[in-house]
């Protein structure tokens, strides 16, 4: 029986939606994760390839203090119009950057990156546009828990596999002025379409330990290898990631977190960070949570810790969650036996 790795909806004040289709020359899809009260946000993209938008604007030095949505979408750069969709559902919400008295006077700012999966369903100009990111942000639910072939992850692929969207959460207790602990939740969103791989060829399990999976048969092994030797890897990629967390942090502590995100994702997927790849992590903030003082530096460097790993677990969900299509199958569907 797999293990439930958890969700980023399991961090309070953090929803999240999707929008997608997959039929007559689709295979696409948007993601909005929502912060409706807010969150303080951070950024950091390592990839060679990225497809990018807003990113300066979560730069700690600058203007913008918090944001409600950070949005990621297929289509490659001509996804990036998925955001116009978030905006003009955020505006109609009263929320973003406000700039006049009245209702809807607002400038929402909504960070978001791309990957490429385009024709992958067959038609080079079925992408998202605004009203994907529209319907992805109105779908937005503190509920939503579905992974796999959903959302920004539908046409996604992962070292020669089908990828998709992938989800994991922990808890980490921290005493705070010596007399009471509290609970700071994290939380991780991943869309996998890697040009790297997330399985070990030699063992046919992810590179990441997972809970659940056993050593599959020889024959699946054989499976694997069989259909990995024969297929060559999609040329252009990248892999995105939020980690969100209801501590009370600073925008370039938030910062700091995106960063440590990239660490799961160095855990998980072998090589990541191509030239061919965009990889990005963004990091939320809701800041319910006070952080001790006197030991804010160990408390957060034990978020960091639980970041990486929430984020590596998130990915490795992804590639499990995944649902085979005629052309691309999944690593459970090579692989079946690794379930136990």
């Amino acid at each position: 029986m797999l293990t439930d790795h958890g969700s980023i909806t399991d961090v309070p004040g953090i929803w999240v939606g999707h929008h997608q289709r997959s039929s007559r020359g689709w295979r696409t899809g948007a993601t909005v994760v929502f912060a409706p009260e807010g969150a303080v946000a951070g950024v950091d993209v390592r990839g060679g390839g990225p497809g990018t938008r807003e990113t300066d604007a979560l730069v700690p030095w600058n203007l913008v203090d918090r944001i409600n949505a950070v949005c990621l979408t297929g289509g490659s750069a001509y996804g990036l119009a998925a955001a116009d969709g978030v905006m003009d559902y955020l505006a109609e919400q009263d929320l973003g950057f406000r700039v006049g008295p009245d209702k809807g006077e607002v400038v929402p700012v909504v960070p978001t990156a791309v990957i490429f999966d385009l024709g992958r369903g067959g038609s080079f100009a079925s992408r998202p546009d605004a009203g994907f990111g529209y319907r992805a942000a109105a779908a937005a639910s503190a509920k939503e828990r579905r992974r796999g072939s959903v959302g920004a992850g539908m046409g996604a692929v992962a070292g020669g596999l089908r990828g998709g969207i992938g989800m994991a959460s922990s808890k980490v207790v921290f005493t705070v002025d010596g007399t009471h602990d509290v609970a700071v939740t994290v939380g991780a969103l991943c869309v996998v379409n890697a040009r790297g791989s997330l399985i070990d060829a030699t063992t046919g399990l992810p590179h990441h330990r997972t809970p659940g999976l056993r050593r599959p048969s020889a024959d699946d092994r054989r499976a694997l290898s069989d259909h990995l030797n024969c297929l060559d890897a999609p040329a252009l990629n990248t892999t995105l990631a939020v980690v969100a967390t209801d501590a009370r942090i600073d925008r370039a502590e938030s910062t700091r977190i995106a960063m440590a995100g990239h660490d799961g994702l160095s855990r998980a997927i072998k090589p990541v960070h191509t030239l061919a790849d965009g990889d990005t992590v963004f990091s939320l903030a809701t800041g319910r949570v006070e952080l001790d003082d006197a030991e804010r530096i160990a408390q957060l460097s034990e978020i960091h810790a639980v970041a990486a790993d929430c984020v590596a677990s998130a990915c490795v969900d992804a590639i499990i969650a995944a649902s085979p299509t005629r052309d691309r199958p999944t690593y459970l569907s090579l692989c079946p036996s690794a379930v136990s």
